[in-house]
């Protein structure tokens, strides 16, 4: 369902120069499977999510999505993916059913279709309770429900969460990994972006760890286990990057 060949990004900045932010990143996502993007923050994992959903275009290397292009057929790949980053914000004026609803007309759906959908995903993420109130009244919990329910009205095949649970209370944080095991168990295909190991441990088939824009290990969980002599999510992470000095340097840039 999802395949990255070569994905190299740079951008322009004025103190640095020419800056990398995903460096030659391949990987493939099979249908109806989990694939966990870890990695701390700056190492290239929002960049890449956002190359695969069309938001930005890369500078060498190609993707498909659901069969098709990015570079070619980008509409395409959009009417099949659902995208969710923490950033995402909403209109605070609008109710959680208007916001949805909006998005479903985005995407083509006739009125009724919204109704029903929006129905199955209100129970799902119980938000019946906070459907007809404004979303500049919400808690943070809330708001991402929203932004969940906003992003798979149109029943994409391939989801795309950037660190959905960051900033959210424990138990909201946990109604949202449930939800995301239960995409995949309705076959969907799910690009899972975290730094927090003990989410890509419960969900993930395939996880990647992402360093400085380069994909540096790759495997099951067993496997990186095997690879790296440990059992501890954390410890092989910080193998993977190079170690506790490599993975101090890159945050401090």
């Amino acid at each position: 369902m999802i395949e990255a060949h070569h994905l190299t990004k740079t951008f322009k900045d004025k103190k640095r120069g020419i800056v990398t932010a995903a460096s030659d990143v391949s990987f493939t996502c099979q249908l109806g499977r989990i694939y966990g993007l870890l990695g701390a923050n700056g190492a290239g994992k929002t960049t890449t999510l956002r190359l695969l959903a069309t938001l930005l275009k890369p500078t060498s290397g190609t993707c498909t999505v659901a069969g098709h292009d990015a570079a070619t057929a980008p509409e395409k790949v959009r009417a099949n993916v659902g995208f969710l980053a923490a950033s995402t914000a909403l209109y605070g004026r609008l109710t959680a059913r208007e916001m949805v609803t909006y998005f479903g007309r985005l995407n083509s759906m006739t009125d009724e279709a919204i109704r029903t959908r929006l129905q199955v995903l209100a129970d799902e993420l119980d938000m019946h309770e906070f459907l007809d109130r404004r979303c500049d009244k919400f808690s943070t919990g809330m708001k991402q429900k929203t932004s969940i329910a906003r992003t798979l009205i149109h029943d994409p095949a391939v989801m795309i969460f950037d660190e959905p649970t960051l900033g959210l209370d424990v138990m909201t944080a946990r109604s949202i990994v449930k939800f995301v095991r239960d995409c995949r168990n309705r076959g969907k295909t799910v690009i899972y972006s975290t730094h927090v190991m003990s989410e890509v441990e419960k969900l993930c088939d395939t996880i990647g760890i992402i360093h400085a824009g380069r994909l540096v290990a790759e495997g099951t969980l067993a496997d990186l286990q095997a690879r790296f002599g440990e059992k501890d999510m954390e410890e092989i992470f910080v193998k993977a990057v190079g170690g506790e000095a490599a993975l101090a340097e890159a945050l401090k840039h």
